[in-house]
């Protein structure tokens, strides 16, 4: 367990941002987690996981531990579902490659988000029409205070939109160790949201499976979004906003185009790219292709801001700030970023 001095992070995080930390080391295993702590308890730490969805503005004075642990094993199952343990270091869409690959349902339609599995119940992550909190059963974490091991039931992480416990009441608090999803056996499909059933068509798809559905979210989030091999970037930046329905018909009356999807709370959520797409900076048409030095909106997704190469960590937040208010100024929402911002 190697521990290094002063090292850059750029490798580390999909933005691509070049700060320093001042320590660096990576754990497989929860005793070298808590030897790591033991022995710099003097620290600040900061686990790390994929780098997926942070945005780095800043050095890091103390202790930055990137988690490793791996390992996939299949818990148990009933006659509905199997339970599936999987490490936090593994990689999120390799993880549901695999689940496909045995035909264990549920995780298909979150293929490509990039990260860990770790990340996946801290922001409980989801996509065209399925979140990370339906297919979740439990998940073990260290305190990293206490140097305890606790499971969290569903109840336990505070499951909310791109939401949970370890983002906000025990932020910086665990390090999540495994997380166990409860799969189907028998897959449920849903391809009403989006342009999964409009890409199915296209594949020309006779028979519906969970590796075709799988295939059609990859071909849609290629077409969209940028490789953070290619172009730093944290995919979505914002969140879509929820508002009430009476406010949703006013902004109806003012702006019919609105897109908008209604919620089970009688409430609305808003397309955050929508909305981005119709505000513009000075000077310009639009927000998308928008570029001030390395700092900018990705051409095809309002919605996602990037890295050209030497952008800091401010400058991509700058960029937001600027963002969030011409959204504000035009429709009176204001827009929430998803990505955490250290």
């Amino acid at each position: 367990m190697q521990i290094q001095e002063n090292i850059s992070l750029k490798p580390f995080n999909t933005f691509g941002i070049d700060v320093r930390a001042r320590f660096f080391a990576s754990f497989s295993n929860v005793e070298e987690l808590s030897e790591l702590i033991t022995r710099h308890s003097s620290l600040s730490t900061l686990v790390l996981g994929g780098g997926s969805n942070i945005l780095l503005t800043k050095d890091v004075g103390g202790l930055v531990m990137k988690n490793e642990i791996k390992g996939i094993t299949e818990v148990h199952e009933d006659e509905e579902h199997v339970y599936v343990k999987a490490g936090a270091g593994e990689n999120w869409h390799e993880f549901v490659q695999y689940c496909i690959s045995r035909n264990w349902a549920g995780i298909e339609n979150l293929s490509l988000i990039p990260g860990n599995v770790g990340a996946s119940p801290m922001q409980n992550i989801g996509a065209y029409g399925v979140e990370l909190a339906g297919v979740f059963s439990n998940l073990e974490a260290f305190h990293l205070k206490d140097k305890e091991i606790i499971t969290f039931s569903l109840n336990d992480c505070g499951f909310g939109y791109r939401d949970s416990v370890f983002k906000n009441k025990y932020k910086d608090q665990f390090a999540i160790l495994h997380v166990t999803f409860r799969l189907r056996k028998k897959p449920i499909f849903h391809t009403s949201y989006g342009a999964i059933r409009e890409e199915l068509e296209k594949m020309g798809i006779k028979e519906l499976s969970i590796e075709a559905i799988s295939q059609a979210v990859i071909r849609i989030r290629t077409s969209k979004l940028p490789d953070p091999k290619v172009i730093g970037n944290a995919g979505s930046f914002f969140k879509n906003p929820e508002i009430s329905n009476s406010r949703f018909e006013s902004l109806k009356e003012k702006f019919p185009a609105i897109v908008a999807y209604p919620l089970v709370n009688g409430n609305f959520k808003l397309a955050a790219g929508w909305l981005i797409e119709q505000c513009a900076p000075q000077g310009f048409l639009t927000w998308k292709g928008y570029r001030k030095r390395d700092a900018g909106v990705h051409p095809n997704q309002a919605l996602v801001l990037v890295n050209y190469g030497n952008a800091s960590g401010n400058e991509i937040v700058e960029l937001s700030e600027k963002i969030k208010q011409t959204v504000i100024e035009k429709f009176g929402v204001e827009l929430e970023r998803e990505v955490n911002i250290i």
